[in-house]
């Protein structure tokens, strides 16, 4: 076979003058209707060919020149830029690391130093005299009890104990014809209830609701009411060793109150039950003794008196 030399006319390369002619050359109809040039009678000499000026290339012509030049390669340039770029990372890693070692290692040997003078300085020591003779003493405590705030009043108003026992041919006895337990005393104390009394003139027996109560001595009625803070209470009057005394009974049952103003009741006659009415807080009686108007504390006074 034979082989097809560039620029030949059966060359399918044509060359770049022929690309340039043929994108000035005029196609179709404008080919056939232009007129022919005369072929020029004269040669222009050099100098005419240096004035005339130069044709620049046509749109097209550029195009195809464009086509097909040869394109340069820009990856060497990309890749050599990265290695830089790496270059320069590990450059300023290195830099920060010696800076950041630097001062440390600087101050571990400024402190080193500084231990070496401590250790080779001379040791001041301190010293002590302590006398041979060391007297020990116990330290000295203040004795102390535990006392309830009920026993304190007790103790302190009353005989501090509540034990008692009655003569039941008496002519003054107890409400009770056997010693019952008493769980308040006569005066001061902490009120127990939003109406009660913080300072209390009577004594509170409990022996159980509804047990019968009987009168400490000859009287007679003058007051009967279920009204106020002693709720059903009763009171009698009493001449003992010439003496007016009142007896009061407070906080009975409702409807157990078996006497009326005026009534003339014995000794341990009974008069009403324990109850828990008025200002109240479980049941019990309230006994209270009144010397000329006066109350006073109904344990001493009973303590003192009954036979």
């Amino acid at each position: 076979m034979s082989g097809i030399t560039p620029g030949s006319g059966d060359s399918p390369f044509p060359t770049r003058r022929e690309l340039r002619e043929r994108a000035a050359r005029p196609t179709g109809r404008a080919a056939a209707t232009a007129p022919t040039k005369a072929a020029p009678t004269n040669v222009p000499t050099s100098d005419s060919r240096q004035a005339q000026p130069k044709r620049q290339p046509s749109r097209v012509a550029r195009q195809v020149a464009a086509s097909t030049a040869p394109r340069t390669s820009r990856r060497p340039k990309g890749r050599l830029l990265k290695r830089l770029v790496s270059l320069g990372a590990m450059l300023g890693a290195g830099a920060l690391l010696v800076a950041t070692s630097l001062p440390a290692m600087a101050l571990q040997g400024s402190a080193a130093d500084a231990l070496d003078a401590v250790s080779q300085a001379p040791a001041h020591t301190q010293t002590l005299a302590v006398d041979k003779k060391v007297l020990v003493q116990a330290p000295t405590r203040d004795a102390y009890t535990v006392v309830s705030l009920a026993q304190k009043i007790r103790v302190s108003y009353t005989h501090g104990s509540f034990d008692y026992t009655n003569d039941p041919n008496g002519t003054i006895q107890w409400p009770f014809p056997v010693a019952v337990p008493i769980s308040s005393g006569f005066g001061p104390r902490v009120a127990p209830c939003g109406g009660c009394s913080s300072f209390h003139e009577g004594v509170d027996f409990t022996p159980g609701s509804g047990v019968p109560i009987g009168a400490i001595a000859d009287g007679v009625v003058s007051l009967v009411s279920s009204s106020g803070a002693y709720g059903n209470h009763v009171i009698i009057d009493h001449v003992i060793n010439g003496q007016k005394v009142q007896s009061l009974y407070a906080h009975m049952q409702s409807g157990s109150v078996v006497v009326a103003v005026g009534d003339v009741v014995k000794v341990t006659q009974v008069i009403g039950k324990v109850g828990s009415t008025g200002e109240s807080t479980g049941a019990h009686l309230h006994l209270e003794i009144h010397l000329d108007g006066t109350p006073v504390d109904p344990f001493a006074w009973l303590k003192a008196n009954a036979n």
